[in-house]
């Protein structure tokens, strides 16, 4: 009896705490300290917001105009009135209606534009209809190309304003109504009079997207004195990655559903709270449990006890309450709750123990551990040298993974600087996504590193495979990347002609390594200045091996998805989807136009036609202009002839045609030479051999097409072309 109404006590206490969480909990639909009313719209939920910083993007900026009575809500990129926002994916909106022959009605009145915008018509709630006798009205594109439309006739009967529609219906009679194309995000809207010559050209006609429901219960007689009428919009996040909806937090979607795009795997079309959750999906911490206890009656004569998720019911027990003495019962209840407390310590030790070792397990497998375990069998991990750190050592040696501890993030995950407890400084990668094609790339990574032994190659210490996201250990190399010393450069310190022809070299000699000289050729995929590392004596280091490939001695290319990184992909690699050992060194060549130039691969500053480096860099070289492009430290510390066979070196590593590239072997080689050459000051006046001409091109910047036009071109009395210009609109993935 008393155990019964010590699990009673229990359990009552514990609703009240999870019902006093829930009301703690409780928040907005809007971002913290932003506001989420305006007028009649009561909740504006993020990515929608008011003010700075309480929305995603300018698309979802509400504007609330207060000096409107009530105040009224409007798009900001639009200026469209908001009427209703659901978190489902829609948007109730004002549209304008466009009139013909109407008296004091504005004839040019066109929907806005939603292109490029996560916006579009609903297809499946919005009606194109017209209203007139005799009427084609169409939707077309800015070219007049027909997207859809209706017609109706005329009845030749005089009708009252009253019953001019009768049953207030729409059928083709003086009223017309179609449907729209899905994911329609602009149109505008023709006039046509089906008899030409006819009265009815006269009359008074006019055409809108209207919610079909809010048509179905309007007066179709009244919609003529109106300016504007409801239109559903859907929105959903496709264009963006979780860090632009939630910053640079890892996010748990354990109370979320979320719908992932089949093209971009960073990315949501839409994300709901899970059943037995409620709130906005789109915040940190966002999705809250409901406590269905809060609900009357729900047990009937039950105990309820919410849980998270869900909420159970216990039957009370039917047998009379016997009457017992109070200090008994007090007694009981207190030795009770004492042996309570100490089981559910006990076993809370117990559970969490064996949780921890499946959760251990579970990470294990999801890491990669089988895949990697093959590996191993197999031969191709060096296992010696690669240790397996505890998720304790790495917790203690980067403080958690403090934000302090954070030495910078890719595409594959973020690096922290951390301590081991033998006092080695250490950089710790942790992935960004624990998913097929990111886990793979994390085992490629280990493999590929396990096999080489360079001293300008990143070294790996080991790696952590019982945590949420897989964990690398690699050596801590001090004082950054290449890029940073490029376009940031250090009043204090900067790269002198020397140093970053010495830096060449050395990126030069560990692609030569990898291409040639390992037990199997390894291509890297993503060379650039970022992934190259500065030691404390600014001897150059190449890291981030995720995208590498190892390759048997007989292949000459892969054949893979086009991976890497804008401004330094090989074209013939873009076009193809065969990687070669002569697209690292294409993107080595970018790297030895930025070490020239000192400008970044990708620049809108400069014109169209070079915003692209590598274009940018082959016609200054083409029109003898390299002096004018030059980094001033290079113009101040470099000697001329020296830097003239380096840009002729970088031409040749950036020629279109792979099979006319060096190779890295080559291009160590030459670099080499070059550093320990002394050239006569006439060779600086030579004319450049390697490139005689540079295509034009056009870019279709929907569809990313390129198209080339070349001139004459001559080479010695050879005529030569470059094949095709560097693409400068892409995105990969």
């Amino acid at each position: 009896m008393v155990g019964q109404l010590l699990l009673h006590i229990t359990l009552f206490l514990w609703s009240m705490s999870n019902a006093l969480l829930a009301v703690a909990s409780e928040a907005s639909l809007a971002k913290p300290n932003c506001s989420s009313q305006c007028g009649a719209i009561t909740q504006i939920p993020y990515p929608f917001g008011i003010g700075a910083g309480c929305y995603l993007d300018d698309w979802f900026q509400i504007i609330c105009d207060n000096s409107a009575s009530p105040p009224k809500a409007f798009l900001n990129r639009t200026g469209l009135e908001v009427l209703e926002i659901s978190l489902e994916g829609t948007l109730k909106v004002t549209s304008p209606i466009t009139f013909s022959n109407c008296k004091n009605k504005k004839s040019d009145r066109q929907v806005p534009n939603l292109y490029d915008g996560p916006f579009a018509f609903s297809q499946q709630s919005n009606r194109f209809t017209s209203i007139g006798c005799a009427v084609i009205a169409l939707m077309t594109t800015d070219e007049g190309s027909p997207l859809g439309g209706c017609y109706s006739i005329c009845d030749n009967i005089t009708h009252s304003n009253t019953n001019i529609f009768p049953n207030n219906s729409c059928s083709g009679l003086r009223c017309c109504q179609t449907t729209i194309l899905e994911g329609l995000s602009f149109f505008n809207t023709n006039f046509g009079a089906m008899l030409n010559g006819s009265d009815s050209e006269k009359e008074c006609k006019y055409a809108f997207l209207v919610d079909h429901d809010w048509f179905m219960l309007t007066n179709i007689s009244t919609i003529v004195d109106m300016d504007n009428v409801p239109v559903m919009l859907e929105w959903q996040l496709l264009q963006y990655s979780e860090q632009d909806i939630y910053g640079a937090y890892n996010i748990s979607l354990q109370n979320m559903n979320c719908k992932r795009s089949d093209y971009q795997p960073d990315s949501f079309e839409l994300c709901s709270c899970k059943k037995g959750y409620q709130g906005n999906p789109y915040l940190l911490h966002g999705c809250q449990d409901i406590n269905e206890c809060d609900k009357p009656d729900i047990c009937g004569p039950g105990i309820c006890s919410n849980l998270p998720g869900h909420f159970v019911c216990y039957k009370p027990d039917p047998r009379p309450v016997r009457r017992i003495h109070v200090g008994v019962l007090v007694a009981g209840g207190v030795i009770g709750l004492l042996f309570l407390l100490f089981g559910a310590w006990w076993s809370h030790k117990v559970i969490k123990k064996r949780k921890d070792i499946k959760r251990k397990q579970k990470f294990f497998k999801q890491n990669g551990g089988l895949l990697l375990e093959k590996q191993v069998s197999s031969g191709e991990v060096n296992v010696e040298k690669i240790k397996l750190f505890s998720s304790k050592d790495l917790d203690k040696a980067t403080d958690n993974f403090s934000i302090d501890r954070i030495l910078g993030q890719g595409g594959q995950g973020t690096v922290y600087k951390g301590m081991l407890s033998d006092g080695r400084i250490v950089a710790v990668k942790k992935s960004k996504i624990v998913a097929g094609g990111e886990v793979g790339q994390f085992i490629n990574e280990i493999v590929i590193l396990s096999q080489i032994i360079h001293r300008n190659v990143v070294k790996l210490l080991g790696c952590c495979l019982e945590t949420e996201v897989p964990l690398l250990v690699y050596e801590f190399v001090l004082n950054g990347t290449l890029s940073q010393y490029i376009h940031h450069p250090n009043e204090e310190f900067s790269l002198t002609w020397e140093m970053r022809l010495q830096i060449a070299i050395e990126v030069a000699g560990a692609l030569s390594y990898l291409h040639s000289a390992a037990s199997f050729p390894i291509y890297h995929r993503d060379i650039k200045s970022s992934n190259i590392l500065l030691d404390e004596k600014y001897r150059a280091k190449v890291a981030d091996f995720g995208t590498s490939r190892s390759v048997s001695i007989d292949q000459t290319h892969l054949t893979t998805l086009v991976h890497g990184t804008f401004g330094y992909l090989d074209p013939e690699y873009f076009q193809s989807s065969q990687f070669t050992e002569k697209s690292d060194v294409y993107s080595f060549g970018v790297v030895l136009a930025e070490l020239l130039t000192g400008q970044k691969p990708v620049s809108l500053m400069r014109s169209q036609e070079s915003r692209s480096l590598a274009t940018y860099f082959l016609l200054s070289m083409e029109n003898n202009l390299l002096f004018d492009i030059l980094d001033p430290q290079v113009m101040k510390d470099g000697r001329k002839e020296k830097i003239t066979a380096v840009a002729n070196l970088a031409v040749r590593c950036l020629n279109l045609n792979g099979r006319n590239r060096p190779t890295m072997k080559e291009v160590a080689v030459e670099l080499e030479g070059i550093q320990l050459s002394v050239r006569a000051d006439s060779d600086v006046q030579q004319v450049f051999p390697e490139v005689r001409c540079v295509q034009t091109q056009e870019i279709n910047e929907v569809w990313d097409v390129v198209s080339t036009s070349t001139g004459p071109c001559t080479d010695g009395g050879t005529g030569s072309s470059l094949d095709v210009q560097p693409l400068l609109f892409f995105r990969t993935q």
